[in-house]
């Protein structure tokens, strides 16, 4: 159910009772873009497209999966942290509502539904997630220095594990724009592409800890020899270990650890499988592979375009998320600029 206004902003209905997303739908669609769900992996499906909603109004009680649960993982994930989710429920004890804002939720709107409370309680905190963007946008122009020398540092430590690997010196920049590009086109904020665009640079850091006999074998590894590649994952994470208050350090080290694990559970380090693997890990795992099968390699010549994609496609469900494939394809214009734009030099 989707109702579409003039209007630009977006609000995601959540309840398993249709005379209650009738009601609100009533409330907000002259001023908003309405889309309705009844049940949480809807909500997360509808959160992790290529138009997420400004806001979400998320009942409690659904069978299935609850509105807390569904909270917890929007909040969990750096792809949809960003939107605000307003609790519209009955349960409305002080300790369900310490338990929803500590989920993440900005607000609680009890039942039965008071048209100008919706109204006022919705544009208040479409409001105030404006004025936040806003305020981020001064504070990254204003630190704006101080952020780049830590970028360039970030982006130097990244490249130093590929100078002990057999890759090439632009890898890290072609597959790190690769994610941003990616992480855009299914809706993450401008703040979190940009966080994955600068931690995406970081996901091989822990072959500073393999052995170089290792890394630079141009036949294949033995048995043991791949145990102990395999290890790069969890060293690059112990590297960046506690990352404190730092969301740039911790999304880089989530991707550290989970880039090499598949769809089909097949990966490693701990064998995820579909959505349990972080999807900054799952979009930065399509970016890394196509950049390397297209690529020159001491072992092998580049694969052409056309090659790639092919192996993408065969791959999607298997190695990897297939709806992230999709959209990784659907920006392959972009996807080739940047290519074309860092292109390694003979």
């Amino acid at each position: 159910m989707i109702l579409d206004t003039s209007r630009d902003q977006t609000v995601l209905v959540v309840d398993d009772e249709p005379a209650n997303i009738d009601l609100l739908v009533s409330i907000l669609k002259s001023g908003y873009v309405v889309k309705a769900a009844t049940r949480g992996d809807k909500v997360l499906e509808i959160a992790r497209s290529g138009r997420p909603p400004d806001l979400i109004l998320l009942d409690i009680t659904m069978p299935g999966m609850d509105g807390y649960e569904v909270c917890r993982l929007l909040k969990e994930d750096f792809t949809t942290r960003h939107i605000p989710v307003i609790f519209v429920t009955a349960r409305i004890g002080v300790d369900d509502e310490i338990h929803g804002f500590d989920l993440g939720a900005v607000d609680y709107i009890s039942k039965p539904i008071s048209p100008p409370i919706v109204l006022a309680r919705v544009r208040a905190q479409l409001a105030l997630h404006d004025q936040n963007r806003a305020l981020e946008q001064r504070v990254r122009e204003r630190t704006a220095q101080l952020h780049e020398t830590r970028l360039r540092i970030i982006r130097q430590l990244g490249r130093a594990a590929e100078y002990k690997d057999n890759e090439t010196g632009l890898h890290v920049v072609r597959m790190s724009h690769y994610s941003h590009i990616l992480g855009a086109a299914i809706g993450m904020s401008e703040r979190q592409s940009d966080l994955l665009l600068n931690a995406a640079p970081m996901h091989d850091i822990g072959k500073i800890g393999i052995p170089d006999s290792i890394l630079r074998k141009r036949g294949k590894l033995t048995a043991e020899e791949w145990v102990i590649m395999r290890r790069h994952c969890q060293i690059g994470a112990e590297i960046l270990g506690d990352s404190g208050d730092s969301e740039l350090l911790e999304m880089a080290r989530v991707v550290a650890l989970t880039h090499h694990e598949k769809w089909d559970g097949s990966g490693y380090p701990a064998g995820l499988a579909g959505e349990d693997i972080p999807r900054v890990g799952r979009i930065v795992a399509i970016a890394d592979v196509f950049d390397a099968l297209t690529s020159v390699r001491p072992y092998k010549a580049a694969w052409s375009v056309e090659d790639s994609i092919d192996q993408l496609r065969r791959d999607s469900g298997r190695h990897f998320d297939p709806v992230l494939v999709a959209r990784f394809l659907d920006v392959m214009p972009e996807i080739l600029a940047i290519k074309e734009q860092y292109a390694e030099q003979d």
